[in-house]
């Protein structure tokens, strides 16, 4: 028989033509035809689904593959091929194990497919291994697995599903890594990395391990305000400006630094640097902060150490000169007037530096600053400008003010002078000011205005005062050594009297008097072992005592009532000869009143009792005038001077 399908309309038939035998021995053929139309459309739609399901199959982004008892494989898709790097008809048929595992991989499949078939691995389990590629490229794949069963519920063999991990665990591997990386980085910060929450508290969401070196709380004290807050860690003096600061910062949508002060779990105060920045929401809105806050302690105070000591005067610990001529500049303006300054100058420091040294002389400009700074003002500003003179500046103040402000003061150092045992520590000042009301007048010339107030006022104030110095160097010279005033007196009255024998104008003889009293002045810048050793000086000794004319010249320089008489007592102890000293000086270059002065000095100085030896006599004291008479001293003096001892006029 035949069988032919054949179509009409749609519709589809199967004929089965076969022959027969006719009558009359003749042959023909004879056929059964029936519709097969619906069976037709039942073939088509089924090969319509196998075609879709060979795609859906094909284009899964999961490996398929299936394998016989003997692990060939039987399917495979082509995510599979792809993964394996072949076609699909090098693939099916091939012992997917030993061609497409590796080696060191082939016995954990193997023991994965023996148990499998045994039913102990679970359709849930899964398992990984390595897939080796055509091109020799190992790709880390993980699978489930299914055992496939016949009509009989035998199993035929398995159904892998797959998926490429390779990378996966590449992006794993460097997420690990770079976590590893953080949490190094983050554990060797100088000091603490963190994440809160942008609200008053600063509630910190992450804290690294650096916190408890920082603020000695640990992590955990702080993540979710558990036992404090941060806010609670920040010096209260800084909260509020940090909070504004960040509010502003973020509304320009900047990143944060600042520095502040925080107060550690043992009350130790550091200085921090906090650098952060926000996190934003889908809609811009800041959620969080993240950042790192450094200990700055040790670099932010040398900072202010040396930021202090640019702007302070090291003796008197008030501002110096630089910050007076910066505060100038920046009150100089309109808002701040009246502007009035103020100019303070002690009188007779160098008086009292060469009488009785710079430490004293620092000690009046250091009690000077105290009493000032005592009596400032919050506004005012105050400085010393030059070795003894301080500056004030008072803004919104003005002349009227002025006079009130320069009493208050001057009876705030008339208090202080009074509890002053030491007249020679008296601090006695000249105060000047000026003022700015008119903004068009340049405050370089107040202070011009201002100095030469102050210096009017000197000439008033600096006599008296220079007299008081003079008259307490003269009682702790006397009380230190043997010089006595009856000494000096003594000496005045014998060059008074040789003097006249001299026939000196009545000035020069005024001058005498007055140099007798003080020729030894110099004297108290010497110690005291030296002043009243009981024994002969040694040479380091009798150089130190030798610089008292030179001292005492200083001194009388210092004072406009003493300078006549400077080079008398810079001269006193020089001689004849020229073997003195302090210069070496030698007959008439030596002044005439010096000269005087040496031989009536010496005379007194052997005829009255010394600490380190008895009076001579009088007529021993004669010998020796004599004596010494063209030597150390001027023989013409040395003469009248022996005639006046034998008339007994002395």
């Amino acid at each position: 028989p035949v069988y032919i399908e054949d179509s009409n309309d749609d519709r589809f038939f199967e004929t089965i033509i076969f022959p027969v035998e006719l009558s009359h021995h003749k042959r023909g053929v004879g056929g059964i035809s029936r519709d097969i139309t619906q069976r037709k459309q039942t073939e088509k739609t089924i090969a319509q689904e196998r075609d879709r399901a060979q795609t859906y199959f094909d284009i899964a982004a999961v490996a398929f593959v299936a394998f016989d008892q003997d692990c060939n494989v039987t399917m495979i898709n082509q995510t599979g091929c792809d993964i394996v790097g072949l076609p699909k008809e090098e693939i099916i048929g091939e012992p997917w194990i030993e061609k497409f595992v590796p080696a060191e991989d082939r016995a954990g499949v193997y023991d994965v497919m023996r148990r499998l078939f045994d039913g102990a691995i679970l359709p849930t389990d899964s398992n990984e291994n390595g897939i080796l590629r055509a091109d020799n490229e190992i790709r880390q794949v993980e699978w489930r697995n299914r055992v496939l069963r016949g009509e009989n519920g035998e199993i035929t063999g398995i159904l892998s599903a797959g998926i490429d991990v390779t990378d996966l665990h590449k992006t794993l591997r460097a997420l690990q890594e770079s976590e590893r990386s953080k949490s190094v980085l983050l554990s060797n910060l100088p000091g603490m990395a963190y994440r809160c929450a942008f609200d008053r508290d600063w509630t910190m969401q992450f804290v690294s391990s650096g916190c408890f070196a920082l603020t000695g709380y640990l992590p955990d004290e702080l993540i979710d305000n558990r036992v404090l807050t941060f806010n609670d860690v920040i010096c209260p003096e800084y909260r509020e400006t940090i909070w504004n600061e960040s509010v502003d910062h973020f509304e320009k949508k900047s990143n944060n630094r600042y520095e502040y002060e925080i107060m550690t779990s043992s009350g130790e105060r550091k200085w921090v640097l906090d650098i952060n920045q926000g996190v934003s929401d889908e809609n811009g809105e800041i959620i969080a902060l993240e950042g790192i806050i450094i200990d700055i302690t040790n670099t932010k105070l040398q900072f202010l150490q040396i930021q202090y000591l640019s702007n302070h005067d090291q003796l008197t610990g008030i501002h110096n000169r630089q910050y007076y001529d910066t505060a100038r500049r920046n009150l100089d303006t309109a808002e701040h007037l009246p502007l009035s300054v103020f100019f303070v100058d002690i009188n007779g420091l160098k008086l009292i530096n060469d009488a009785f040294g710079y430490d004293v002389g620092d000690h009046i400009i250091q009690s000077t600053a105290a009493v000032l700074k005592a009596n400032m003002r919050p506004e005012e500003v105050l400085a010393r400008i030059g070795g003894d003179e301080f500056g004030i500046l008072l803004p919104h103040t003005n002349a009227q003010d002025c006079e009130s402000r320069m009493q208050e003061l001057k009876d705030a150092f008339t208090i202080r002078n009074a509890n002053e045992k030491d007249r020679a520590m008296v601090i006695n000042l000249s105060i000047g000011f000026s003022t700015k009301s008119d903004p068009s007048v340049e405050f370089a010339q107040v202070e011009k205005d201002a100095e030469a107030n102050m210096a009017r006022r000197k000439l008033f104030d600096q006599k008296s005062h220079h007299n008081a110095v003079l008259s307490s160097i003269m009682t702790t010279l006397f009380e230190r050594s043997f010089e006595t005033k009856e000494h000096a007196e003594r000496i005045g009255s014998f060059c008074s009297i040789i003097g006249q024998k001299l026939l000196l104008h009545q000035d020069d003889i005024d001058r005498l008097r007055l140099f007798a009293m003080l020729h030894d002045i110099g004297k108290i810048g010497i110690s005291d072992q030296i002043l009243n050793k009981p024994s002969a000086l040694n040479e380091d000794e009798l150089a130190i005592m030798r610089t008292h004319p030179e001292i005492g010249y200083r001194i009388a320089m210092a004072s406009p009532d003493l300078a006549p008489i400077a080079d008398l007592i810079l001269t006193h102890h020089e001689r004849w000869d020229g073997k003195g000293y302090p210069n070496q000086i030698a007959g008439e270059k030596i002044p005439l009143l010096s000269r005087i002065l040496a031989v009536a000095d010496a005379y007194d100085a052997m005829t009255e009792d010394r600490v380190y030896r008895k009076a001579l006599p009088r007529e021993r004291s004669i010998e020796e005038i004599r004596k010494n008479a063209g030597t150390q001293f001027d023989p013409q003096i040395a003469e009248v001077f022996l005639d006046i001892l034998e008339q007994d006029d002395l």
